[in-house]
Order: C-alpha cells, then sequence, then structure tokens
C-alpha cells in the first residue's frame, strides 16, 4: 500500500507541475477564451472544435480535471494509511489549492476576472505544486526532515522572508502576464535603452518586476553564503539554498530570453513556458528549506 501511496503522490507532483505549466501556456497564447464563456463544456461541446485557441484551454481542463481525481484517491489514502501529520497537511494544502484554483478558473471563464485576480490563479497553483512536491518528498530520504544540528535563528527568518517575498515577485511577474505588458520594457537589462524609464503604464509594471527580481536574486544569493557559511555540504540546508541560487539565476536568464524572442510567436510562447516552469522549481525548493526550518533540534 505504500508503494501505491507513493506513486500516487509522484502522479499528482507531476500532475500539479504540467497544470502549473499549461497554465502559463493559456496564458501567454490569450487562450483563456478559448472556450467561450462556458465550463465544463467548451462551445456547448465535450469535445471542442479542432482550433488551437479551444485545445489548449480544453487539454487544460482535461489535465485539471484527472490530476483533481488522482488527488482525491491519494487523500483517502493518505489519510487511511500513513501517520505522518505532516503528509496529510500535505496533501490537505494541495487539494484545497487546487479546488480554489479550479473554481476560480471556472468562474473567470463565465464571469471575467481583473488583472489582479487572474495573477492570484497562477500563484494558488504554484502553492498547489509546492505542497504537491512536499508530498512526494515525505517518501524519499529527502522527507526526513528531523535534524540532529540546530538551525540559526536569523536564517530561519531569513528563509521565510525570501520564501514569502519570492511570491510576492511571482505575483507581479503572472500580473505582467495578466496585464499584457511584457511589451512595456524592450530589450534588457536596460528598460527601453533607459536605466530608469518613465514608470508609467505597462513599463512601469514591468520595469516594477524587474527591479524585484533583481532584488530576490540578491536575497537568495544571500541565503547561500549563509548556508555556506554555518552548515556542511552535505547539508540539506546548503543544498536547498545552492539550488534556490541556480534557479533564480537561470529564472533571471529566462526572463532576459522572453523580452528577446518578442517578436517570434513560438519562441516567445516556449520561452514564457520555461519562464514558469523554472519559478516553480525554485520555489518548491524555498518552501522545501521552510518545512527544514519547522524541524529544529531545538524545536
Amino acid at each position: 500500500m505504500q508503494k501505491l501511496i507513493q506513486r500516487l503522490a509522484n502522479l499528482s507532483a507531476i500532475g500539479m507541475f504540467l497544470i502549473l505549466a499549461m497554465g502559463a501556456l493559456v496564458t501567454k497564447a490569450d487562450a483563456g477564451r478559448g472556450c467561450g464563456d462556458e465550463w465544463p463544456l467548451c462551445h456547448g461541446q465535450f469535445v471542442p472544435a479542432h482550433t488551437i485557441s479551444s485545445l489548449i484551454e480544453y487539454s487544460h481542463r482535461l489535465v485539471v480535471g484527472i490530476v483533481t481525481l488522482i488527488l482525491v484517491a491519494t487523500f483517502i489514502l493518505v489519510f487511511r494509511y500513513v501517520k505522518r501529520n505532516d503528509a496529510k497537511f500535505f496533501i490537505s494544502a494541495t487539494v484545497l489549492m487546487t479546488l480554489i484554483q479550479a473554481a476560480m478558473g471556472a468562474m473567470a471563464v463565465v464571469w471575467p476576472q481583473s488583472s489582479l485576480v487572474l495573477a492570484l490563479h497562477f500563484g494558488l497553483s504554484l502553492l498547489a505544486f509546492a505542497f504537491s512536491l512536499l508530498l512526494a518528498l515525505v517518501f524519499t530520504s529527502w522527507g526526513q526532515f528531523k535534524r540532529d544540528t540546530s538551525i540559526h535563528s536569523g536564517f530561519k527568518a531569513l528563509v521565510w522572508i525570501t520564501t514569502v517575498y519570492s511570491y510576492v515577485v511571482v505575483y507581479l511577474g503572472a500580473f505582467v502576464r495578466h496585464t499584457v505588458s511584457s511589451g512595456g520594457c524592450s530589450g534588457w537589462p536596460l528598460c527601453n535603452g533607459e536605466v530608469i524609464p518613465e514608470l508609467s503604464g505597462a513599463t512601469g509594471i514591468v520595469f516594477t518586476h524587474r527591479i524585484a527580481a533583481l532584488l530576490l536574486f540578491i536575497c537568495i544569493l544571500f541565503l547561500y553564503l549563509q548556508a555556506k557559511r554555518y552548515y556542511q555540504n552535505s547539508d540539506k540546508l546548503r543544498f536547498g539554498s545552492k539550488w534556490s541560487l541556480i534557479l533564480v539565476s537561470l529564472q533571471v536568464l529566462s526572463g532576459a530570453v522572453v523580452t528577446w524572442s518578442m517578436g517570434n510567436e513560438v519562441g516567445y510562447l516556449f520561452a514564457g513556458m520555461v519562464h514558469a516552469v523554472i519559478v516553480a522549481c525554485m520555489f518548491g525548493f524555498l518552501c522545501y528549506l521552510c518545512v527544514l526550518t519547522l524541524y529544529d533540534r531545538k524545536a
């Protein structure tokens, strides 16, 4: 039974990852209205007409439905056969976030929402993925969160502040997409050829996101330097901090590629999906660090 639960947990994490990536594709391809204003049907049909936008939107809905069924099965089995309370919390949070974001997605189709609300949709998908990833890790050696050594209180605070701030930066990035503001800054690293451009409209939105992303890179760099200073190379805290730094570096680079690929429709869509996938992995590592801080030996 444990093997079955582990497989379902892995499928849940993979499924949430697909939902997040496909959601980013829906936004980038402007396919959110690909099925009109109907849900769960698509233009009045279970199998929609073969247009690009309807296929993208309907595929996203189909994957969400399948993954939700997997999550329900995982939820039942975890609560029945797994004794670890953290596993029960992770699956409960995953199911809750998935249901909320699915409901928000349906409402966005029937009743168009503001960009502020639509950006939150991606944020909830990110949280659902992070919790599903943590659940999958519970059944591996990386899921043994208890420590033999204590964690510096300052490092704990830094981990949580960085993680919360990263969520804010991700939200800003989703807001850029949903307001179709990506073209507000042409060129990278300069914005429209200026160090500080005119901060209005789309330009102000994109430039704010860029500055926030730069500050996030600095925060994670400092986090890694602190982990390197206090913990051994084999320590999970140091490992997680290192990969967070690698991924935030790739995130900055992929953001530049998104800007450079404007004008190339296929390249722009691909770069946008890669950008979303990298940020999901980075946020997952930061959440993993947060969980590790909750199992401090002194706690």
